[in-house]
């Protein structure tokens, strides 16, 4: 069957999900962590077992942890999905290792005429209660829409009529997308130059959710003093692929708590309406 709106509300089975330090590690270089640091290597991040350095996990970490049991929406054809949006928000410090459990639901679906747009939630919360993250998926589904349905809210993000406070940017490495992938995203599209060649790419491209989790670190290290406890909410739009080894440059916006960004290849945007609000 297509898509079915009606689908909005259902909620999947709890699911438990865990990570360890090592997962933490391999997530932080699969994001360049340490490689544009030549005088820490973000450390903190990068190693578990410096002198007088605790090990703690980039709060990006949490869109590779695990999104529950997600609840039926529809049938489609996978090649027609394209993740369009992410947020996350989180409650409380992600820790380098630990334990939890996941909730996921369909948030929303809205009928964008020639596809779909299905939003995706999930909660997750400690074994004892403690709310921990939540995240926000955006999924376009295109062919699917045209049944009648809410179009969704309007786009009112605008780039700020001012140069921007910050502009923050590393380079990726030629091999990111090899490195993140070890993260759970073996997708051939960002490894196989045969396959991103069916799909109109010259080279395999870097993940969208890698692209994510640089932005992240540079938002960390310039509005947050590089303290994960202060890293709020964190979303945007994936509007344009990323090759690995190109450099992302973060301009942002700040307005007290919150700031707008985007990030760009050069000047092209390839990640577009971000907010960002610290805690």
């Amino acid at each position: 069957m297509p898509i079915n709106p009606d689908a909005v509300g259902a909620v999947g089975e709890e699911t438990g999900i865990s990570w360890t330090s090592k997962d933490s590690l391999q997530y932080a270089l699969g994001v360049g962590a340490g490689a544009s640091d030549p005088t820490g290597f973000e450390l903190e991040f990068t190693t578990e077992n410096t002198r007088g350095v605790a090990q703690r996990a980039l709060p990006t970490q949490a869109v590779v942890l695990g999104a529950g049991n997600m609840p039926d929406y529809g049938d489609f054809n996978l090649a027609a999905l394209l993740h369009g949006d992410q947020h996350i928000e989180l409650h409380q410090e992600l820790p380098a290792a630990g334990a939890a459990v996941a909730q996921a639901r369909v948030a929303a679906i809205f009928d964008k005429i020639k596809a779909a747009l299905v939003v995706l939630e999930t909660d997750v919360r400690s074994h004892d209660g403690e709310p921990m993250w939540t995240s926000r998926a955006g999924l376009f589904i295109s062919g699917e829409g045209g049944w009648g349905g809410d179009r969704g809210p309007s786009n009112t993000w605008r780039q700020p009529d001012r140069e921007p406070d910050h502009v923050t940017g590393y380079d990726t490495r030629t091999d990111q997308a090899l490195l993140y992938r070890l993260n759970g995203d073996r997708n051939p599209l960002h490894s196989d130059p045969s396959f991103s060649a069916i799909a109109g790419f010259d080279t395999p491209i870097l993940h969208g959710l890698c692209t994510f989790g640089v932005t992240g670190r540079a938002l960390l290290h310039t509005l947050c003093g590089s303290d994960p406890a202060r890293f709020g909410s964190m979303g945007g739009r994936f509007k344009a692929p990323v090759l690995p080894g190109q450099r992302l440059d973060v301009h942002m916006w700040v307005d007290g708590d919150t700031t707008l960004f985007q990030t760009c290849v050069g000047d092209r945007v390839v990640f577009d309406a971000g907010v960002f609000t610290t805690r």
